[in-house]
């Protein structure tokens, strides 16, 4: 395509009046921003956004918003973070779940989770944890296993169909030679209202409440999925540890904004979580939440994202979940 010398100088001349349009528009962030928390609102997701948006705005000066937009395996809280302007006041907080597991299961996704996405920082990286209502007879995987085969059925619930957890849930199925049958509920607190209420037999947990819940004297925690321990629960062993394969696949939680994001926008968004994630309190709660403080670059979380779909493929695969 050529470009006549009229219209090539009348766009040379427009260049000024774009420079200073640029000049004077307004710095990011100049008005409230939005974060979308995978999950219901008071789940562990909801929680982190919340912590994270208090910093961000003690940073910026502008008012952090939560949203949360719970339901459909999270893929109603990331359609609708696809579907916003790419202008950096919308983002969203989530679990591979939504980007990874869902790309997998769900062959007509509303959105691409690559295309549909600007990815900003994976804040921090983990498991989830195997647990019991505390007057359950069994204190490990090992003797769950043993108790399932003789039970022949057992329930138990996750926050979503394709989660990690209901993934781990039908792999530990599988290895167990019981019959161990899914539900899935829009948060992690749902189904374990349910649990203590005798409606299920076992259930998963994201570590923090794990340990609160164990301390409250209501949960026992049997093991955690992922490559290592938590530090805030080091006796609680991996699947790995206690002899079973396949569970040696790590969580993560990331921050996501819509796709083209201005890459100005991006850094600044980038050099923000980055920076707080370093912070020694951020740490700290990251820490107790039972996650490894991580706080990469858009390329690193890029890298971890393509390493996670075979891995993810693999354990589905293994796990017997087909596509929905």
């Amino acid at each position: 395509m050529k470009i006549s010398r009229r219209v090539f100088s009348a766009a040379l001349g427009l260049m000024p009046f774009a420079d200073a349009w640029s000049q004077n528009s307004a710095p990011f962030p100049s008005r409230p921003i939005k974060i979308v928390p995978f999950g219901t609102a008071g789940g562990p997701i909801d929680t982190l956004a919340r912590i994270y948006g208090e910093k961000l705005q003690q940073r910026w000066g502008q008012p952090i918003v939560i949203d949360a937009k719970p339901g459909a395996s999270g893929i109603i809280a990331a359609d609708f973070v696809a579907k916003a302007p790419a202008d950096g006041y919308t983002v969203m907080m989530t679990l591979p779940l939504t980007h990874v597991n869902n790309a997998i299961l769900q062959p007509k996704l509303p959105y691409d989770p690559v295309k549909s996405f600007t990815p900003l920082s994976m804040l921090a990286t983990g498991g989830p944890m195997l647990v019991a209502r505390a007057n359950a007879p069994y204190n490990n995987v090992k003797e769950f296993v043993e108790y399932a085969k003789k039970k022949g059925s057992m329930s138990y619930g996750t926050w979503g169909t394709g989660s990690s957890a209901h993934l781990f849930g039908e792999l530990l199925s599988q290895q167990s030679g019981g019959k161990l049958v899914h539900a899935a509920y829009k948060s992690e607190a749902a189904a374990h209202n349910d649990l203590f209420g005798e409606l299920l037999d076992f259930a998963w947990a994201n570590p923090s409440t794990a340990k609160n819940q164990s301390q409250a004297g209501k949960l026992k925690v049997l093991g955690i999925a992922g490559t290592k321990r938590v530090s805030t629960m080091p006796n609680v062993a991996t699947f790995t540890e206690q002899g079973f394969k396949g569970f040696d696949v790590d969580s993560w939680i990331g921050m996501y904004a819509p796709a083209n994001l201005p890459p100005d926008i991006q850094n600044a968004w980038v050099t923000a979580l980055r920076e707080i994630t370093m912070q020694p309190d951020i740490q700290a709660r990251l820490v107790s939440f039972g996650f490894e403080p991580l706080g990469n670059t858009p390329a690193q979380f890029a890298e971890v994202f393509k390493a996670d779909f075979p891995k993810v493929a693999d354990l589905i695969k293994a796990a017997g979940v087909t596509a929905q």
